[in-house]
């Protein structure tokens, strides 16, 4: 039983520092702001730019928008609408939907340029990030040289002063002794 608490205090300490370690806190941050950051590129797309483009494509394909451009496979259905019109009844017809095919394709373009964009701009202040930070390690190390440099330098113009002084403390060599 006494092992068994052991355990899960060190289960709950190991989940503890796996929360508390900074990388999770920065996923979460970034699931957070990417779901609202989705919120604004599906704004943009959907109600910016898609209606020019569908716009611009209805004029070529000459419909009022992509959501009408059908091939029916057979002959379609029709109906009677509340204004005694007959109109082509398209929950009981087959037909190729290619408006909200085009519609898809130009959704998924343009979100993915969005994106490349974003992540460009993204790529270009990390890119600049780092090489500010290689400028000031290099400064550094530069500085530590000169530094170094000048300790050399000072270091060196005191060692003759020292060298000339040594001979002077030095007791003079003894002669030779002569031999008969």
């Amino acid at each position: 039983m006494a092992n068994e608490t052991k355990e899960k205090k060190g289960f709950w300490a190991d989940f503890k520092a796996f929360i508390a370690r900074g990388n999770i806190l920065d996923m979460a941050v970034g699931i957070i702001i990417g779901g609202a950051f989705t919120a604004i590129v599906n704004a943009l797309c959907n109600n910016i730019l898609k209606p020019i483009i569908n716009w611009i494509l209805a004029l070529i394909f000459g419909a009022s928008s992509l959501t009408d451009l059908y091939t029916f496979l057979g002959d379609p259905v029709y109906m009677t609408d509340e204004t005694n019109a007959q109109v082509i009844d398209l929950a009981n017809s087959i037909y190729i939907d290619w408006g909200t095919f085009i519609n898809a394709i130009i959704n998924f373009l343009l979100i993915a340029l969005v994106l490349f964009l974003i992540i460009k701009a993204i790529m270009k202040v990390q890119k600049m990030r780092d090489e500010a930070k290689a400028a000031i390690e290099e400064a550094a190390a530069k500085r530590k040289a000169e530094e170094e440099a000048k300790k050399a330098a000072v270091t060196a113009s005191e060692v003759p002063a020292a060298a000339e002084a040594a001979p002077a403390a030095a007791p003079a060599p003894a002669e030779p002794e002569k031999k008969s």
